[in-house]
């Protein structure tokens, strides 16, 4: 289920951490609440926090354990932050994405918890997603032997609405009598992404090609949803290095689907997607994983950076 890498998190597991944690579930000066009442909700990265806003409204107050320009898969949390989840009145998040997080979760006590992952259906994915398979050696099988599910829930509208639905629930039990608002927000929320679904429909309907090569595989679920095939660089962690064999087959799947676009991302490290389509004499683009929202998105929020999404997959696919 998880992204693992090798990052230290014993600081997690230390007792001075559990400690902490101890600490802030019984001290008065913490609390679910601010001063002028509002719900404490902490969330784990921009996706869950852009949730927590728009559904909570003005009745909470959302921090974000994720810093803008910080790759969430690498987070390493402090003391203060773990503490925190403990003293927080909902705590937002995805399993299986941010292992410091899921771990300080787990120890954190927290009552009301969203799980992003248990709100909506996961599948494994690695080097390729796609509605048309092409067979490329050690795509798919990749992700399935390390046991992991595609976490990027998040740039699929449809499973974004349902994830939304289950934050609602939670934020409506851990704060109840502003259920109602809570609701009216949902609704509102559900209804804009279902209209981002209709656009990426329409918009991606007719175009001469399916396939577009990225970074890492993060769009696995948008391939699905609108039927085209994602060919990722490296597998579901954006920092993994790509065999030769993988790079001969980028070649020829390139050739042979009129691939004219390599597409980077605004966090993530760009030099083996420029040199790749430097070899195949490709242009290059921006398709951002909304992982974090910086000065250098091409949005101010989800639904900016998606249209801008939306609008680079229209150009590299030759939508009409």
């Amino acid at each position: 289920m998880n992204i693992r890498r090798p990052i230290s998190t014993a600081t997690l597991a230390g007792v001075s951490v559990l400690g902490l944690l101890a600490l802030s579930a019984c001290s008065p000066s913490g609390g679910a609440r601010t001063e002028d009442g509002k719900l404490r909700v902490t969330a784990s990265f921009y996706p869950m926090e852009f949730l927590a806003r728009q559904i909570g409204g003005k009745h909470v107050e959302v921090t974000d354990l994720t810093k803008p320009g910080v790759e969430p898969h690498d987070l390493e949390l402090s003391p203060k932050q773990t503490a925190q989840l403990g003293e927080s009145g909902a705590v937002v998040y995805l399993k299986g994405l941010q292992p410091a997080v899921d771990d300080a979760v787990e120890q954190s006590g927290a009552k009301h918890v969203a799980d992003a992952a248990a709100l909506t259906s996961l599948e494994a994915h690695g080097t390729e997603v796609d509605g048309h398979h092409h067979t490329t050696g050690d795509n798919h099988s990749h992700s399935e032997a390390e046991g992991g599910k595609d976490p990027h829930i998040w740039l699929d509208p449809v499973k974004y609405a349902e994830v939304a639905k289950g934050v609602n629930k939670t934020l409506a039990k851990a704060d109840p009598k502003n259920k109602a608002d809570y609701q009216k927000n949902t609704d509102a929320l559900v209804k804009k992404l279902d209209g981002l679904n209709t656009e990426f429909k329409d918009g991606l309907k007719k175009r001469s090609s399916d396939t577009f090569l990225t970074t890492h595989a993060a769009f696995g679920y948008l391939a699905e949803r609108y039927g085209l095939t994602e060919e990722a660089i490296s597998g579901l962690d954006p920092e993994s290095e790509p065999s030769a064999k993988r790079i001969k087959d980028l070649h020829t799947l390139a050739k042979e689907h009129h691939v004219s676009t390599v597409f980077f991302e605004t966090i993530a490290n760009p030099a083996t997607a420029r040199a790749l389509a430097g070899d195949l004499r490709l242009k290059t683009d921006v398709l951002d994983p909304l992982e974090g929202i910086n000065d250098k998105s091409r949005g101010r929020d989800y639904f900016g950076v998606q249209r801008a999404n939306l609008a680079a997959l229209q150009k590299a696919l030759g939508s009409k």
